[in-house]
C-alpha cells in the first residue's frame, strides 16, 4: 500500500520572490493555500489573463513538470501560505485529489490553445487560426493544390460530414469526384472501440477544425503537428514515441487547433472521453505524463513567441535550432554532435519565412561551419556553433534594441 501524500506548507511575506525567470532546477511547484501572487516575465510577447493568483491557483507546474528553467517570475503581493508539491508527488496527488490534477490539465489546455493562437498570429502575420469545421474545404483545397488526392479527399469527406449545408458542399462533392481516380489510398474510419491503430506514412490522423473525441498515445512511429494556410503547412511539432496529443479537444469539447499527420508509419492508442475520466483515477503516472508532455509544450512555445521578437531571419533560425537542442535536454558539456528531427524545409515553416525568403536564408544558414542534411534531416557535428551563432544574433540584437532606445543628445 502506497504511503500517505505528505505536503509542505511554506510561507512567504508580502514582496518576496517565490520563483525566479531562468532558474534552472525546478523541483517543486506550488498551490496557493491564503493569500495572492503576482506573474510577471522579461519579455512579454502576448498578454495572458491571469498574472494576479488567489487561493487555488497554481503556478510552478510547467518548469517543474517540464525539467526546464522557470518561464516566469512570481511574487507574493501579499502575506502568502503555499502548499508546496515535489514533482514526485504528482502521482499522488492525483490520486488523492482527482478535481486538482483535472484543474492543471485544463488550465494548460485553454493555456496552450490561447498561446498556439498567438504564436500562429505573430508568424502568420495576417492569417488567423481557424477551428471551426467551415476549414476543413480550406485543408482540403491546399491539398489538392499539392496533388495530395489521399489528404485531400479526407478533408472534403469530413468537411461535406461536419457541414452538411456549408456554402462549399457542392464544389467539395464535384472534388472528390475530380480526383477520385487519383486516390491510393482512401480514408479509414475506425470505430469508437477501436483503441489500438495504424496509420500509414502521410496518412492524416485528424485535420484542424474537425471535431474531437479522442486523444492518442504513440506507442510507435512519429506524428507530425501542423496548420495549413492557404499556400503551406506550417510545421509546429514533431512527436515520438511515448508522446501524447489532440487532448486539447477531448476536454474542452472544441474543434482541433490543429492537424496530425503520419510522419512515418506509427501505432498509437485511441483514447475517448469515457475512458480518460477513468485513467484520471486508475492510471495517475498516465495523467503525470500527460501533464508533463503539456508543460513541455508550453515551454517550447513560450521559446517560440520570444523567437518571432528576433528581426534577423537567421538568428531565428539559429535560436530556433537551439531550443530544439535544449528541448532534449541535452548536456552542452558532454554532447558535441545532434541529430535534428526536421528538415531545412520545416525549419523555414516553423521561423514562418516566405518560400522566397526561405530559399535565400537556407542557403546562408547551410553556409554553418559542420552544418548537413543527413536523410532530409539536419545535423551539426558540434552543437558549440549553433549556440555560438545564436549567442552572436542575440548580441546583435540587443544593440539594434539598444540603438532604437537610446535617448538623443539634446
Amino acid at each position: 500500500m502506497a504511503a500517505p501524500l505528505q505536503l509542505t506548507f511554506v510561507n512567504f511575506i508580502k514582496d518576496s520572490y517565490i520563483i525566479v525567470e531562468g532558474k534552472r532546477n525546478a523541483d517543486r511547484f506550488f498551490i496557493i493555500r491564503s493569500g495572492k501572487v503576482k506573474l510577471s516575465k522579461e519579455v512579454e510577447v502576448v498578454a495572458e489573463e491571469h498574472d494576479i493568483l488567489n487561493p487555488g491557483d497554481f503556478f510552478g507546474v510547467v518548469s517543474t513538470m517540464s525539467g526546464h528553467s522557470h518561464i516566469e517570475t512570481a511574487q507574493a503581493l501579499t502575506d502568502v501560505t503555499l502548499i508546496s508539491v515535489q514533482k514526485d508527488q504528482f502521482s499522488q496527488l492525483i490520486q488523492s485529489n482527482a478535481p486538482v490534477a483535472m484543474k492543471i490539465i485544463m488550465q494548460f489546455s485553454r493555456r496552450m490553445r490561447f498561446l498556439d493562437e498567438s504564436l500562429t498570429r505573430l508568424t502568420l502575420k495576417n492569417v488567423a487560426a481557424e477551428e471551426a469545421p467551415s476549414h476543413l474545404f480550406s485543408v482540403g483545397e491546399y491539398y489538392a493544390k499539392q496533388n495530395q488526392f489521399n489528404q485531400a479527399i479526407y478533408a472534403y469527406l469530413k468537411y461535406v460530414k461536419f457541414c452538411p449545408k456549408g456554402a462549399n458542399v457542392k464544389a467539395a462533392t464535384e472534388r472528390m469526384k475530380k480526383i477520385a481516380p487519383y486516390v491510393k489510398k482512401p480514408p479509414r474510419e475506425f470505430k469508437p472501440d477501436e483503441t489500438s491503430r495504424t496509420y500509414y506514412k502521410d496518412e492524416i490522423i485528424f485535420c484542424e477544425g474537425e471535431p474531437g473525441e479522442e486523444l492518442f498515445i504513440i506507442q510507435k512511429g512519429s506524428v507530425k503537428i501542423i496548420k495549413i494556410t492557404e499556400d503551406s503547412e506550417i510545421l509546429l511539432a514533431v512527436l515520438k514515441s511515448g508522446d501524447i496529443f489532440g487532448e486539447m479537444a477531448l476536454l474542452e469539447s472544441k474543434p482541433r487547433a490543429a492537424g496530425a499527420v503520419a510522419f512515418e508509419e506509427c501505432h498509437l492508442m485511441a483514447v475517448n472521453r469515457a475512458n480518460f475520466q477513468q485513467m484520471i483515477q486508475t492510471q495517475p503516472q498516465l495523467i503525470a505524463r500527460l501533464t508533463t508532455l503539456l508543460s513541455e509544450r508550453i515551454w517550447l512555445i513560450y521559446k517560440q513567441l520570444a523567437n518571432t521578437q528576433i528581426n534577423d531571419p537567421l538568428g531565428r533560425m539559429f535560436d530556433l535550432m537551439q531550443t530544439h537542442i535544449e528541448k532534449k535536454k541535452v548536456n552542452f558539456n558532454t554532447i558535441s554532435a545532434f541529430s535534428f528531427d526536421f528538415g531545412i524545409k520545416e525549419l523555414i515553416t516553423m521561423v514562418g519565412l516566405s518560400p522566397h525568403d526561405g530559399t535565400v536564408y537556407s542557403k546562408k544558414l547551410m553556409a554553418t561551419p559542420g552544418l548537413q542534411i543527413i536523410n532530409d534531416k539536419l545535423y551539426i557535428k558540434d552543437i558549440s556553433e549553433i549556440l555560438r551563432q545564436n549567442a552572436y544574433f542575440r548580441k546583435m540584437q540587443q544593440l539594434e534594441k539598444s540603438r532604437h532606445t537610446k535617448k538623443p543628445v539634446s
